[in-house]
C-alpha cells in the first residue's frame, strides 16, 4: 500500500531532541522554543511566533487576541477542516459560512458582500491543499469595511501569493505542524503577526495570562496552550531542511498534473499565475464522465494499493450546525466538490516511481 502520507524526519531533529532529554528541557520552556519561534517568524517574513500545541487552538489565540467574542461574526470558508469553526465557536462569536471559488477550493471574495452585516469583525481566509486563496479582494474588502483578517496558512508553508509568502497577509496568521504538513512538530501550531500588541497578547493567551511579575495572578481567562522544547527541537531541524522540502513537493505536485492532465473523468487543481502552490496535498475530482463515484474511484485505488483521503466536508452540512448560532450562506460548490474529491498519497518520502504507479493506477482505471 502506497500511503498518503508519509513524514521525513531529517537526522538533526534527534540530535536536537536527544540534547532536551539530556539537560532535562522537555517541557514548555527551553532553548529550541526561542529558536524555533524565530527561525519560524524569518522564514515566513512575519516579525513575531508565538508556538502553541496544534493548528486549532493557533486560531482561537489569534481570535482571541484580536478581542473576538459573543455577538461578533467571522466570515470563513465552508470548505475546510471543523477546526476553523471550531475556534470561532470557542470564542462565542458567530461564523458565517459562505462558498469557495470552483477551481482552486478556497473563500470566494464575490461573497463577501453577501455575508457582511453591521455585525461582521472578520474574515477567516483558508488557503487550501498548497494553493494560495485569492487575497488582494478580500483584503481590499476588509479594508473598505474595518474588518481583521485572521490568515489560516496551515496547508501552505513555503507557498507564495503574487510572490509573497501565505502566513504573512492577516493582522494575524495560524499555521499548523501536524505529521502531515510540509514541517512537523507531531502535533504543533503557530501564531504569527507584525503587531507588537497582539504578539503579547498572544503569548499571554497560551500561558494562562499570568499577571507580569505576580506568577499564579490571572488578569484574564488564558489557556494552557504551550508547545513543548522538544516538539519544537523536531521542528528546528525540520526548517533547516524548509527549502529542500518546498521544492521536493514541488517536484511531486508538477509529476502528477504532467502525468494526470486530460484524463476524462479527472479534474485537477489548475494553478492560477499568480499562485506558487507548495502542493500540500494532491487534490482531484473524479467527475460524472468518469461514470463512477469518488467513492466507488477510491476503493478500486485501495484494491491496488493506493491510499486516498476523502475532501473535507463542508462546514455548511455539518450535524453539530444545528446546536449553535450559525449563519450559512448557500454553498453548493462546496457540497459539490466534497462529494467529487479526494487527494493522492503526497507526502514528503513518497518517491517518484510510487508517484508513476499511482498515475498509471489511476489511468487504468478510469
Amino acid at each position: 500500500m502506497i500511503p498518503v502520507n508519509t513524514p521525513v524526519i531529517p537526522p538533526e531533529a534527534k540530535t536536537f531532541v536527544n540534547d532536551c532529554l539530556d539537560t532535562g528541557w522537555i517541557s514548555s520552556a527551553g532553548s529550541y522554543l526561542q529558536r524555533f519561534e524565530e527561525d519560524f517568524a524569518k522564514y515566513v517574513n512575519r516579525k513575531h511566533a508565538i508556538a502553541v500545541s496544534n493548528g486549532t487552538v493557533s486560531l482561537h489565540v489569534a481570535l482571541a487576541a484580536l478581542g473576538i467574542g459573543p455577538g461578533d461574526e467571522v466570515i470563513v470558508p465552508a470548505f475546510t477542516i471543523i477546526s476553523c469553526l471550531n475556534a470561532i465557536l470557542y470564542t462565542g462569536a458567530i461564523p458565517v459560512i459562505v462558498d469557495v471559488e470552483p477551481d482552486i477550493y478556497t473563500l470566494d471574495p464575490n461573497q463577501l458582500e453577501k455575508a457582511f452585516s453591521p455585525k461582521t469583525k472578520a474574515i477567516m481566509p483558508v488557503h487550501i491543499y498548497g494553493h494560495p486563496a485569492d487575497m488582494d479582494p478580500i483584503i481590499e474588502f476588509a479594508k473598505k469595511h474595518n474588518l481583521f483578517i485572521i490568515e489560516d496558512a496551515a496547508e501552505t508553508h513555503g507557498a507564495l501569493y503574487k510572490g509573497k509568502n501565505c502566513g504573512s497577509f492577516g493582522e494575524i496568521s495560524s499555521f499548523s505542524f501536524y505529521a502531515n504538513k510540509l514541517i512537523t512538530t507531531g502535533e504543533g501550531g503557530i501564531v504569527v503577526t507584525d503587531d507588537d500588541i497582539l504578539a503579547e497578547k498572544s503569548r499571554d493567551l497560551r500561558n494562562l495570562c499570568h499577571l507580569p511579575g505576580q506568577r499564579f495572578h490571572h488578569k484574564t481567562l488564558g489557556f494552557n496552550y504551550r508547545m513543548t522544547n522538544v516538539q519544537a527541537a523536531i521542528g528546528c531541524a525540520q526548517l533547516l531542511h524548509a527549502e529542500e522540502f518546498f521544492n521536493r513537493k514541488r517536484k511531486m505536485g508538477k509529476l502528477y498534473d504532467e502525468g494526470l492532465a486530460e484524463i476524462p473523468g479527472i479534474e485537477i487543481t489548475k494553478i492560477r499565475d499568480w499562485a506558487t502552490s507548495s502542493y500540500w496535498m494532491y487534490p482531484l475530482r473524479v467527475t460524472e464522465k468518469s461514470g463512477m463515484t469518488c467513492k466507488e474511484f477510491q476503493k478500486k485505488l485501495k484494491e491496488k494499493g493506493v491510499d486516498t483521503r476523502d475532501f473535507f466536508w463542508p462546514l455548511s452540512n455539518q450535524p453539530m450546525l444545528k446546536d449553535f448560532d450559525v449563519r450559512v450562506l448557500p454553498c453548493p460548490v462546496s457540497e459539490k466538490i466534497a462529494i467529487e474529491g479526494c487527494y493522492l498519497p503526497s507526502g514528503l518520502a513518497l518517491t517518484e516511481s510510487e508517484i508513476k504507479k499511482v498515475i498509471e493506477t489511476v489511468k487504468s482505471i478510469m
